[in-house]
C-alpha cells in the first residue's frame, strides 16, 4: 500500500536493515473526522480545564522506545553529560468534553546549557504525522544544539502516536502481507484486491483503537500544544515544526495567534491545498528528486553503475526494473521478496536526502541484478519495520491523523480517472500516489476539512523555509503558507538545495538566519535566499 510519508534519517548501509527511519514527510493522503469542531474559526481554541493547565510534570530518566515508537535503546546524553529527561501530560480526549476521559502524551526535554540566559521551551515536531517526536529529538538533537544554548529542546509523542494513545492497527505479520501487496492495480482483480486491503485495514484499526479515532487530528494536537505550553510555564509557544510539523504549527497560530513566541515552519506543507492536489503536488516533487538524482548518476561518468547517459534513459531503466517486479517479486530479506510496490516505496525514502543517493544507486543496480535486499531495507525504513520484524505505529497513526483531518473519499472510478494526470508527473511515482488517493476511502470515521486554516492576524513574525528540491513538500507550499498566514506574519525564506528540510542541510545562510531569529529575536528580510 502507498506509505510515501518520510523524513531524512541517519543510518549507515548496515544499519538499515536494522532500524526504522524517523518519519515526518507532509503527507496528502485523502483523510478524515471531526473532533467534535468546525474548520473555521478561532471557536475551535476551546478553553483548557484549569486542573490540567496547572499539573505538574514528573521528569525521569527516559526509558528504551516503546515497541510503537520503534524499539531501540534509551538516549544517550547530551553534550557534557546533560542526560534527556521524559514525562508524561493529561489531556483530555475529547476537548468538548474537558472532564471526561484523559489520556497521557510521552514528552522529553533536553534541559538549554546557559541557564543565566534560557529563553523557555522551544517545542519541536518533527512530522509525519505519525512520527515519534521522544525518539526523534534525541537523534536530530545534534543539528539543533546551538539552539539548546537558550532553550530547553522539547518534543513529544502526538495524541495516537509513539506511546501517546497508540493507534493500533494489523498484526505485524499482518502488515508484512499489507505491504507487500500491489498498490498500482492494473486489471479489475487487483482492484478488488487493492479495496478489500483497504476496508481490512480499517476494520483493524477499528477494531482496536475505535474509541480513539475520532480525536487524533491536528486540532486536538494543537490544542495538547498549548496546554504543554501552560504546563511548560511559558507565556509563549516557541515552536520548530517540519514538514507536517508545519501543517500544526500553522493550525495552532491560527487558534492562538496571540500565544504564538518565535516560531519557524521548514519543509512546509501546502495549506490551500485538498487532498489531491497535495498528492500531486508531492508526485511532481519525488519525480524532481529523482531526475536530480539521475543527473548527479550521469555526471560521475564511469562510476554510475545504472545504463543510460540521459535521465531519460536511466528513467527507463527504473520503470522497465518496477513492470519486471510487477510480474516477479524478487529476493529480498529472508523469506521475504520484493515487490513493485516496495520498491517503488524503497526508492521515495531514499529521496528524502542527498545523504541516500548511493543507496538508491546500489539498490537499483542490485535489484537488477535480483537481489531486492536493499531497496526492501529503505521500503521496511519508510514503514517502521524493524530487522526483528517489529513495526512501530508510524503508518498507523499517519493514516489515523490524516483520516481524521480530510474530507476526501475517493472511488476506484475517481481515483482511476486521475491516474492520468498522476501518470503525466511522473512515469515512476504517478500510479503509485494516484491510487494512494483511496488512502481514506473505507475509514470508519468522517473527516473535518478540505485544507486547514492557518490565518493568524495578530500573531508575531513566523519564518517560512522553502527548499527548492523538496521532494515531499515542494517549494510552492512555502510561498503559499507565507501568503495564508497572513500580511506581517509569514516570513519566507528560499533554500536552493536538495532533499526534505533545510536547517538541518547545514547551510550556514539558512541556519543563520533561523539562529538569529530564535536566538535574539532578529527577524531575516521576507525574500531571503540562500544556496
Amino acid at each position: 500500500m502507498p506509505t510515501h510519508c518520510t523524513r531524512r534519517g541517519t543510518a549507515t548501509l548496515a544499519a538499515l536493515t536494522a532500524v526504522a527511519l524517523l518519519a515526518a514527510s507532509g503527507c496528502s493522503d485523502s483523510a478524515g473526522r471531526a473532533e467534535g469542531a468546525s474548520s473555521n474559526g478561532r471557536a475551535n481554541a476551546l478553553a483548557t480545564p484549569q486542573d490540567l493547565a496547572a499539573q505538574r510534570l514528573s521528569w525521569k530518566a527516559c526509558p528504551a522506545p516503546s515497541a510503537t515508537e520503534g524499539g531501540g535503546t534509551a538516549p544517550s546524553p547530551l553534550p557534557g553529560g546533560i542526560p534527556w529527561e521524559c514525562a508524561s501530560m493529561k489531556v483530555p480526549l475529547d476537548y468538548g468534553k474537558p472532564a471526561g476521559e484523559k489520556i497521557e502524551l510521552a514528552l522529553i526535554r533536553g534541559r538549554a546549557g546557559d541557564r543565566a540566559h534560557r529563553i523557555g521551551s522551544l517545542l519541536f515536531n518533527f512530522g509525519g504525522p505519525g512520527g515519534s517526536g521522544v525518539t526523534a529529538l534525541p537523534s536530530f538533537a545534534p543539528d539543533y544544539e546551538k539552539l539548546r544554548s537558550r532553550y530547553d529542546l522539547v518534543s513529544f509523542d502526538p495524541r495516537g502516536v509513539g506511546r501517546s494513545d497508540p493507534v493500533k492497527c494489523k498484526t505485524d505479520q499482518q502488515l508484512d502481507a499489507y505491504y507487500a501487496q500491489d498498490a498500482t492495480p492494473d486489471t479489475a482483480a487487483e482492484e478488488k484486491t487493492f479495496t478489500e486491503g483497504l476496508a481490512s485495514y480499517a476494520a483493524a484499526c477499528e477494531k482496536r483503537s475505535g474509541p480513539s479515532l475520532p480525536y487524533v487530528g491536528t486540532v486536538n494536537a494543537a490544542r495538547d500544544m498549548d496546554l504543554m505550553r501552560q504546563v511548560l510555564g511559558d507565556k509563549k509557544l516557541h515552536y520548530f515544526g517540519i514538514s507536517y510539523g508545519t501543517e500544526l504549527g500553522g493550525v495552532y497560530a491560527h487558534l492562538y495567534p496571540k500565544s504564538v513566541g518565535r516560531a519557524v515552519l521548514d519543509a512546509v506543507v501546502d495549506p490551500k491545498q485538498n487532498a489531491e492536489q497535495g498528492s500531486l503536488g508531492q508526485t511532481k516533487g519525488f519525480q524532481l528528486a529523482l531526475t536530480n538524482f539521475e543527473k548527479d548518476c550521469i555526471a560521475r561518468g564511469p562510476a554510475c553503475k545504472l545504463p543510460g547517459t540521459t535521465p531519460k534513459q536511466i528513467e527507463g531503466f527504473i520503470t522497465g526494473l518496477l513492470a519486471r517486479l510487477d510480474k516477479k517479486p524478487i529476493a529480498g530479506l529472508g523469506t521475504r521478496k520484493l515487490t513493485q510496490t516496495q520498491a517503488t516505496n524503497g526508492i521515495a525514502q531514499s529521496l528524502y536526502s542527498k545523504e541516500f543517493w548511493p543507496y538508491l544507486e546500489q539498490g537499483l543496480d542490485e535489484a537488477d541484478g535480483g537481489n531486492g535486499a536493499l531497496l526492501l531495507a529503505l521500503s521496511d525504513a519508510m514503514n517502521g519495520r524493524d530487522e526483528n520484524g517489529n513495526y512501530s505505529n508510524l503508518q498507523a497513526a499517519n493514516t489515523a491523523i490524516n483520516c481524521v483531518d480530510s474530507k476526501e473519499r475517493y472511488t476506484v472510478a475517481q481515483t482511476r480517472a486521475k491516474l492520468p494526470e498522476f501518470r503525466k508527473a511522473s512515469p515512476v511515482f504517478g500510479d503509485f500516489l494516484g491510487w494512494g488517493l483511496m488512502s481514506c476511502s473505507k475509514w470508519p470515521v468522517p473527516g473535518q476539512w478540505t485544507h486547514p486554516d492557518v490565518s493568524a492576524p495578530g500573531a508575531p513574525p513566523i519564518l517560512v523555509i522553502g527548499n527548492t528540491g523538496d521532494p515531499a513538500t515542494p517549494y510552492a507550499g512555502a510561498r503559499a503558507m507565507a501568503d495564508a498566514l497572513g500580511k506581517g506574519v509569514g516570513v519566507e525564506i528560499t533554500y536552493h538545495g536538495q532533499g526534505h528540510g533545510s536547517y538541518d542541510s547545514g547551510n550556514p545562510c539558512v541556519q543563520g538566519a533561523v539562529n538569529g531569529y530564535l536566538l535574539n529575536g532578529k527577524v531575516p528580510a521576507a525574500g531571503t535566499v540562500c544556496r
